[in-house]
């Protein structure tokens, strides 16, 4: 059989000479001494934890595949977040398959030899010359602390809940069947509550996030001398990401004035004017995939005018509001309302909205200015577990372990004419990540000052 390789429309063919020389004189560098990885015993417990849920039932959930980005040029890959929960494992077209007997198995693309074959060395997506060194079955054996199986190897005739939309050639050849939904959803609900040492990770993570934005305010100086100095930003805390972690934890929102009005602003193209604020959204993620998910807003000039600050401090006294109502038994949706319940007073008492507070609440007017939801569930993705159900998540209650934002905002339009024209234009979100405990919440990103008055005095250490 023709050996199916990942080649360029430019790539130089290959003699058989040269193959036969290629496939000579290299060294053993088979690794016998690999420790496994910290997360591998944490892993062995979710797996046993998720057959428990299923007896006697075949699972399947893949990690992914590489996506092209232009041509034959592929995107960084990043793994399916319930496929890393399961195994660490962080390689493309792998498959995790939980037995009926409970039983686990991963299957992969071991490393390929050099006696044999050209893939080493001719194929851009998987060969070790092209992307890298994969593990062999028995160092990712010792790696994840878990039986592993060559790919090829892999049976998907049997029935099976399977996770669909990951890998299509799983979805192809799994035959369908009921159940499918309820695997997905339950692999979201799993991650609710964190283990200890998913708490160590976004720990960990949120802490490199603090040390990015410092990296920020110290290089304003020379971003507001770029056109794009949102980008410059960007470009600031991408380096961050990348020397403490795997990378950003999703799309950075660098936003200065009107653009930190549109609330995924990520073109991050526009120019730094130093009367304006900057909305910086960002996160670092773990090596192990655990994001940040922290938000500042920060006045450019590094002092707020007094319209600014006014507005900002309202943001503040809804966020402390939203921090003040987390607790293990209090609905999740409760938070969001204690922040919207100050945000609608305050709306009110500048005379923008006529209503009392307790109509604002009811009719919801008060959401022209401020639209989304202010907070949600922080993991391994950054809006985790969304495919939970109602009961469970939005309409569920707190628990010890969870972890979650807190995010209230406001938006106010540059062309929304029920605003005083020195309101136009600003965008103002104060975000936080905190850990729910036995009696309220850690704030596990205190370490970034939030207070205006603190800010400021931040920045001027930081810039001196």
């Amino acid at each position: 059989m023709t050996e199916q390789l990942n080649v360029g429309s430019h790539d130089l063919p290959i003699t058989d000479a040269l193959a036969a020389y290629m496939s000579t004189g290299w060294a053993d560098t088979r690794q016998t001494d690999l420790a496994a990885l910290p997360v591998a015993a944490w892993t062995a417990k979710r797996r046993a934890t998720l057959a428990a849920r299923f007896p006697g039932e075949r699972l399947i959930i893949p990690s992914g595949t590489l996506q092209a980005r232009s041509n034959d040029d592929d995107h960084r890959f990043r793994t399916h977040s319930a496929f890393a929960y399961l195994t660490g494992d962080t390689q493309p077209d792998d498959v995790l398959v939980v037995e009926p007997s409970g039983e686990a198995v991963l299957y992969l693309r071991p490393r390929s030899p050099r006696s044999s074959g050209q893939e080493f060395y001719r194929d851009r997506r998987f060969g070790e010359f092209w992307v890298g060194r994969r593990p062999d079955l028995d160092e990712a054996a010792a790696l994840y602390q878990i039986e592993c199986a060559h790919i090829d190897s892999l049976d998907l005739d049997a029935p099976a809940r399977v996770l669909r939309d990951v890998d299509a050639t799983v979805d192809a050849r799994a035959p369908r069947g009921g159940g499918d939904a309820e695997l997905e959803m339950y692999l979201s609900e799993m991650r609710l509550i964190k283990d200890e040492w998913e708490v160590g990770e976004l720990q960990f993570s949120v802490d490199a996030t603090v040390r990015g934005f410092e990296d920020v305010v110290r290089a304003l100086p020379e971003a507001m001398r770029h056109a794009r100095g949102e980008r410059y930003l960007e470009g600031v805390f991408g380096l961050r990401s990348r020397l403490e972690g795997n990378a950003v934890g999703y799309q950075s929102i660098v936003a200065s004035g009107a653009h930190a009005c549109v609330l995924h602003w990520i073109r991050n193209d526009g120019r730094l004017d130093p009367g304006n604020l900057l909305l910086l959204d960002a996160g670092v993620e773990t090596d192990s995939l655990y994001t940040a998910d922290i938000t500042r807003t920060l006045p450019l000039s590094g002092r707020f005018s007094p319209v600014q600050r006014q507005i900002y401090e309202l943001v503040y006294e809804a966020q402390n509001a939203g921090i003040a109502a987390l607790r293990p038994g209090a609905r999740f949706r409760d938070f969001h309302l204690a922040a919207m319940r100050v945000i609608a007073e305050g709306l009110h008492s500048w005379g923008l909205l006529k209503d009392s507070p307790e109509s604002l609440m009811e009719s919801g007017l008060y959401r022209r200015y401020t639209l989304c939801s202010s907070g949600h569930m922080l993991g391994l993705d950054v809006h985790d577990c969304a495919k939970a159900r109602n009961t469970a998540y939005l309409d569920g209650v707190l628990e010890e372990g969870q972890v979650l934002t807190v995010e209230p905002g406001l938006y106010l339009q540059p062309d929304d004419l029920t605003l005083p024209e020195e309101f136009r234009g600003i965008g103002v979100r104060v975000e936080d990540d905190l850990v729910i405990t036995s009696d309220g919440a850690r704030l596990m990103s205190a370490a970034l000052p939030r207070h205006p008055d603190e800010i400021e005095t931040w920045m001027a250490t930081l810039l001196s």
